[in-house]
């Protein structure tokens, strides 16, 4: 599943390039300006059908609750092909990578694994049925010989299901009710999204320890030693807390750090307390600078990471103020360059001139400087009209 989502109006070369070409001889490029096409990776292209069962998810699912097959092989494949250059796109949007919960589980639409990738176990790791580190390292550098920049998604607010083979969340760690509620900013935040779906006490400053099944299972995978350093490194240098939050922000960004990713689209932004995302821009800002200097010979160009908010039900017409019901926040304040803009999905009775002149005013007025994303459909939704 796929749909472009464009970021803006403005124009752009369509000069090719090479890796060996100067950042300074590269087409200018501008988020604003950018079409980002979205994926869900496991039904893009499967490029590596070896990989496509793992940890015995074998149960019969309900109808395309299962794995599919695609993967980063898959991506790579048609980033080489030219697919992505023909279209227009200037970016990818991959949904979450990391290691899923082993287990399956039934929120009412039948059997489900986490082929998705918003069912979190453990966010050091790639889950190996979207591929191995080595393949991700080979699809952003080959995005990047392309001329095509790479937003990952990024969970924070939660981790994936409960469920028997996968263990239970410390209570230092996540909050197990009161259900959404969505009708104020703490019944929006202070709460889980649907009721199996532990939600992470990003509020706390708690310093906590790590969840003993993680621990259990870095040791059985001889890397306890390894992120423990690394662990200790981070919030040594940071001066953070050792909080929920800020574990699960370290291990976001390492992706930065270690391969170059250029932004991340982060998920479910408004159910985790505004300020958090001034904290992850801080990080990512931090770990992005750290890859430039590390690898100044594949830096495309100067633009900064990127972060762009899923704050559901968000309309352009609120432009900087999310209302929540009893209060506004403002999500670019320090953090998102862009929100999506779920309103573009109900305007298939204007016409195009009225569309841009609408979106022309407000971007080049009260937002300039900031952006959206127009939201025209998704694994979470229907059809786009």
């Amino acid at each position: 599943m796929s749909v472009v989502l464009l970021a803006g109006c403005q124009n752009n070369s369509d000069k090719q390039h090479s890796n060996s070409d100067m950042a300074q001889d590269r087409p200018y490029f501008n988020w604003e300006g950018a079409t980002i096409y979205f994926m869900l990776t496991d039904r893009f292209n499967n490029g590596d059908p070896s990989n496509d069962v793992n940890f015995e998810r074998t149960e019969p699912t309900a109808v395309l609750r299962g794995f599919a097959g695609g993967d980063i092989a898959g991506v790579t494949q048609k980033i080489e092909s030219g697919y992505f250059n023909a279209l227009g796109v200037h970016a990818l949007w991959l949904t979450p990578l990391v290691e899923q919960i082993h287990a399956g589980t039934d929120e009412g639409t039948g059997f489900t694994y986490g082929y998705h990738g918003y069912w979190a176990k453990d966010w050091t790791v790639l889950d190996p049925n979207f591929g191995t580190q080595d393949e991700l390292k080979t699809m952003i550098e080959t995005a990047h010989e392309h001329g095509i920049r790479v937003l990952l998604d990024a969970v924070v607010n939660h981790h994936g299901p409960q469920t028997e083979a996968d263990g239970i969340w410390p209570e230092d760690w996540v909050r197990r009710g009161p259900t959404c509620t969505h009708d104020s900013y703490a019944g929006g935040t202070s709460c889980n999204l649907v009721e199996n779906l532990p939600d992470v006490l990003t509020e706390s400053n708690q310093e906590i320890a790590l969840p003993p099944q993680l621990v259990e299972k870095w040791k059985n995978e001889g890397r306890l030693e390894q992120e423990m350093a690394e662990l200790d490194a981070f919030f040594e240098r940071t001066g953070y807390p050792r909080a929920p939050r800020f574990y699960i922000m370290k291990w976001l960004s390492d992706y930065v750090a270690d391969y170059g990713i250029d932004g991340f689209r982060v998920d479910t932004a408004k159910h985790t307390e505004v300020t958090v995302w001034e904290e992850f821009r801080v990080i990512c800002d931090a770990a992005f600078a750290q890859w430039k200097q590390e690898n100044p010979e594949a830096v495309l160009d100067q633009s900064p990471f990127y972060l762009v908010g899923e704050v559901y039900s968000y309309d352009i017409h609120h432009m900087k103020d999310y209302d929540f019901g009893d209060r506004r926040e403002n999500f670019f304040n320090n953090s998102f360059d862009a929100l999506i803009n779920f309103h573009i999905k109900g305007t298939q009775d204007l016409s195009l001139e009225e569309l841009y002149s609408d979106y022309s005013n407000i971007l080049n007025g009260p937002m300039d400087g900031f952006g959206t994303l127009n939201f025209m459909s998704s694994h979470d939704d229907g059809s786009p009209f």
